[in-house]
């Protein structure tokens, strides 16, 4: 589905400067459905090895539930050597957008598939800040903290978008297991499943998503409960 409309919005209200905090752009017609990436599919498992004489079930393996050395196999022939820990890391495609790492919780995905969504989007300062017809976040261009707010709310974890320096007192403090936040007065971004979502990655590769990390000094550190 898509959306016109060619309503010119100034970003006001919020008092703190830093990225976000203000700027006037032209909403454009936005595509509400982001990408979906699937990750690699398992290889299918190979016909079990017979039994050794002697091993039964008393360890605590059921009958016919594959042993940890099988399960590791498995994920080393689907996704190379230390597929075990591939399964919480997402992947960049050759487009520059992330897919979604086999083990991740329905928010970690929703978040994933919002990035993508505008990963490749042009940067303007106080993009995704408007609102129009009551709806907030569809945008031409994104800001550092604009982009963030919006992956942040196809998760249900922000309601309005939010400023670099909010975005600073976001959450709880400390880096999240899927989602870490990384603000200040003046910039934001985040890692997702081990990929980093940073406006300043255009300049590189004409996307958002990342997977080299940058210096974290001067940054507060935050996350989403629960993630």
């Amino acid at each position: 589905m898509r959306r016109r409309a060619t309503i010119a919005t100034a970003v006001a209200g919020l008092a703190i400067a830093g990225c976000g905090s203000g700027g006037v752009h032209e909403i454009a017609p936005w595509k509400s459905e982001a990408p979906y990436l699937p990750p690699p599919e398992l290889q299918a498992r190979s016909a079990p090895a017979a039994s050794t004489p002697g091993a039964g079930t008393s360890a605590g393996r059921g009958s016919g539930a594959p042993t940890d050395a099988e399960v590791t196999r498995d994920l080393e022939r689907a996704f190379g050597p230390g597929g075990a820990r591939s399964v919480d890391a997402a992947g960049l495609s050759g487009e520059g957008l992330a897919t979604i790492p086999p083990s991740a919780p329905a928010r970690v995905a929703a978040i994933i598939r919002a990035g993508n969504s505008v990963a490749r989007k042009p940067y303007v300062y106080g993009g995704g800040h408007g609102r129009v017809a009551g709806e907030t976040f569809i945008d031409s261009a994104y800001d550092c903290s604009g982009s963030v707010s919006f992956a942040l709310a196809a998760a249900g974890l922000v309601d309005s978008p939010m400023d670099s320096t909010a975005l600073s007192r976001y959450g709880r403090p400390g880096p999240g297991r899927w989602v870490t936040i990384y603000a200040n007065g003046g910039h934001a971004w985040m890692t997702v499943a081990g990929l980093r979502f940073d406006t300043s990655g255009r300049a590189e590769r004409g996307s958002r998503w990342q997977s080299a990390q940058r210096g974290t000094v001067g940054f507060t550190v935050r996350h989403p409960p629960g993630l």
